[in-house]
């Protein structure tokens, strides 16, 4: 039996991606669209064999209650015009209700299970350590549970195609098989991006003709995010897991390093599977959405946040954020504000409350630990305090005659995001809240540069060589980028020359990445580190 743990694997690269482009590329149309299920259903058993189950178990319900929505809404749409007009807010309330019980019994279902499977551990073990500092003699034993690879991403799919047919944005898909394909598509069940199913539901089922344009643009997104992971994401690991593990044992300028190159690595093995899936949804003649859109370019937290995981900020926005803060007591709370504090502090304060509410959840969305919690919190703080000052950031910038849209202040606007966004992934990466906080002390009271000067910071996982390597990626991808930046696409332009140069530029990258690549004996695999998420 075929089995591979991610999309870098020579399994999946070399024998089952190839065969499940020329299954489909032979078949017929009605038959392209089961050979996708049928290799996306094959992908999940590979990486998660039997907990496929949670991924049925899944599809089955989100189908099933979206047609109980469906009957629900058509329902109330006969009665109302049946109905004199006098009795019809009174219909209309009596069937929102009800919608609203089954979109609760979803959210029960869905967020219920992602919630035992993820956090059950944590807050169990929470709950024994403040029944040990209240001295309590009870204990609560402490549940493992196997988690199918890609539940936190799926899940959000499902609970949004809820929503959104509870919303009357869709209508509710009666095709099992279609809605099927939706949820466990193959190149984005593992790390996104969190599809809505407007976006890919009817592109999927209408199973286009591969085409050479989109196999080429498609193969050549896929061989930039292999340099990406294989080559500096894969190459920095040994380092970053070496210090974050025994971070007692360097001082803060090591700790600052590595603070930088996790954010690296993060950045470039997360941006690298997405070039991965959206080159094969390519291939396929499927238009996945973006999930980044350099983000180190941004010049607040803010902005940040809308580059980088773009589907998840998204989702959060629709499903959390704007339904918080259009209930009645947050509006009401900002009416009062409002006359109060005026029109720009006062929306703030609902606002906070949303904007704390969807942060508490993106952090445990990643992980459920104390140091998941305090990332969320950091940047929640960040993007708040952002938001209180940037009036009298404009007022002081205006004053001094200081052009906020001149290249050397966004130069020192996108310095100053990357440093917080640096501090945030130490803790999001440190082995514990309290391991984060002494990493960041270190940084300040234990700061040195004896470790490059005398050379020990070279044999921490990686050489002088490894660290020239790493450069010269990233300048290449930093090129790429500033032309993304200013739209201009490097693969249009190469596509347009002759053969000669385009064969040369594409043998070159996979010469590149065959003698740079981070493999070969002694090396350990290193899943998508979004995969664990």
């Amino acid at each position: 039996m075929l089995t591979f743990s991610s999309y870098f694997s020579i399994e999946y690269l070399i024998i089952f991606l190839p065969v499940s482009i020329g299954a489909y590329a032979v078949l017929p149309q009605r038959f392209r669209r089961l050979s996708l299920l049928a290799s996306s259903y094959l992908f999940f058993w590979a990486v998660s064999g039997k907990l496929i189950a949670y991924l049925i178990f899944s599809t089955l319900s989100v189908h099933y209650i979206g047609i109980w929505l469906s009957g629900i809404q058509d329902s109330c749409d006969r009665l109302l015009e049946s109905s004199p007009k006098e009795q019809r807010k009174e219909i209309k309330a009596q069937y929102t209700a009800k919608q609203r019980l089954v979109v609760a019994f979803a959210l029960l279902i869905h967020i219920g299970t992602l919630l035992i499977l993820k956090y059950t551990p944590f807050f169990a073990s929470n709950i024994n350590s403040l029944f040990g500092l209240l001295k309590i003699p009870v204990t609560l034993k402490i549940p493992f549970f196997l988690m199918p690879v890609g539940i936190s991403f799926y899940t959000l799919q499902a609970v949004s195609y809820v929503f959104d047919v509870y919303r009357r944005k869709i209508r509710a898909d009666f095709n099992l098989l279609r809605l099927a394909l939706f949820m466990s598509f193959f190149p984005q069940i593992m790390e996104g991006p969190i599809c809505r199913y407007s976006d890919t539901a009817e592109q999927l089922w209408s199973a286009p003709k591969i085409r050479q344009q989109n196999l080429t643009f498609g193969t050549q997104r896929i061989l930039f995010g292999l340099i990406k992971k294989i080559v500096i994401a894969d190459r920095l690991n040994l380092l970053i897991k070496n210090v974050f593990a025994g971070y007692e044992n360097y001082d803060g300028f090591v700790i600052a390093l590595v603070a930088v190159l996790y954010t690296i690595q993060l950045y470039m093995d997360f941006s690298g599977t997405m070039d991965l899936a959206l080159g094969t949804g390519q291939i396929f003649g499927m238009r996945l959405p973006e999930n980044f859109q350099r983000p180190f370019f941004s010049k607040t937290i803010s902005e940040f946040w809308k580059r980088w995981h773009i589907t998840l900020g998204a989702w959060f926005k629709d499903y959390i954020f704007y339904p918080l803060s259009m209930s009645r007591p947050l509006k009401k709370l900002t009416s009062r504000a409002r006359k109060r504090l005026g029109n720009h502090f006062g929306p703030l304060l609902a606002g906070a409350i949303a904007l704390f509410c969807v942060w508490l959840c993106n952090g445990l969305w990643h992980g459920a630990g104390w140091n998941y919690i305090f990332f969320g919190m950091f940047h929640f703080a960040l993007i708040l305090s952002g938001n209180i000052v940037e009036p009298f950031a404009v007022s002081i910038t205006d004053k001094l005659h200081i052009n906020r849209s001149g290249f050397p202040y966004r130069c020192m606007q996108m310095i100053r995001t990357s440093v917080l966004v640096c501090i945030g992934e130490l803790f999001f990466r440190a082995p514990g809240l309290k391991a984060g906080l002494a990493m960041f002390r270190k940084i300040f009271m234990d700061f040195s540069l004896a470790s490059l000067v005398d050379g020990t910071i070279f044999e921490l996982g990686m050489d002088k060589y490894d660290f020239i390597i790493i450069f010269i990626s990233l300048i290449g991808i930093f090129f790429v980028s500033v032309l993304q930046e200013r739209n201009i696409s490097l693969r249009e332009k190469i596509s347009r020359k002759n053969i000669v140069i385009r064969l040369g530029v594409y043998y070159a990258l996979i010469l590149f990445l065959v003698i740079f690549g981070a493999y070969g004996r002694g090396y350990v695999p290193v899943d998508p580190i979004y995969a664990g998420f």
